[in-house]
């Protein structure tokens, strides 16, 4: 069944991960840079794992697992190397009805992490649905050579071209086709070839002229 690709609000919202090595800490890392509140929960950690934890400012607990640390989560991702316990935590977040990512374990998922084009604003998410993580990487490799920097801060610019478009643009369906012309390939290449303050010119008389 096809899942439903959304991008989750974590800021200020509880996240735990159960166990102690570094993929463990690599999916704290990107939680906590969406600003979730981490817990990470382990009988053991491997070497390093603790202060790297401390170091994001994630909570660390030093503990066989129990049902309770889940309370008040958003969602859970379960990172272990053992199987029996993956599935009891994956069986207790369904009983709790909190989201749960069994590592590589694709039935044992209520979500998927995509690998992500980050550039600023724009993000670009590439999943298999956990079918095969190696091929989203190879793709978000390809995708990272097209989309640049300069495409990140394109979009910042169409933001607060957006914002005028909102505020002076009172009709629906010219504010439809004035985000569409400013978004297209030769209004980019504009911005490309003549720069943020220039372009904000060019978007300004597209915004107060006739459409082209």
């Amino acid at each position: 069944m096809a899942k439903y690709p959304i991008y989750l609000e974590m800021s200020g919202r509880r996240a735990v991960i159960i166990g102690g090595g570094a993929i463990a800490v690599r999916k704290a890392e990107s939680l906590i840079e969406a600003g979730a509140r981490v817990t990470l929960v382990a009988e053991h950690f491997t070497t390093g794992t603790e202060e790297a934890m401390a170091q994001l400012n994630a909570a660390t607990i030093l503990s066989r697992y129990h049902k309770d640390f889940l309370v008040a989560a958003t969602l859970v991702i379960a990172a272990t190397d053992n199987s029996e316990l993956n599935r009891r935590i994956y069986e207790d977040c369904q009983e709790l009805e909190i989201l749960c990512n069994v590592v590589d374990q694709p039935q044992l998922c209520d979500f998927f992490v995509p690998a992500v084009v980050k550039r600023g604003n724009l993000q670009i998410a590439i999943s298999t649905e956990g079918q095969c993580p190696a091929y989203s990487g190879h793709l978000r490799q390809k995708l990272e050579e097209l989309f640049t920097e300069t495409h990140g801060r394109f979009v910042d610019e169409l933001a607060k071209a957006r914002s005028r478009i909102l505020e002076t643009v009172p009709d629906g369906d010219r504010r439809k086709a004035l985000l569409g012309q400013l978004a297209s390939d030769e209004s980019f290449e504009y911005f490309t070839a003549h720069g943020p303050e220039q372009w904000r010119h060019h978007a300004d008389n597209q915004i107060q002229g006739p459409l082209l």
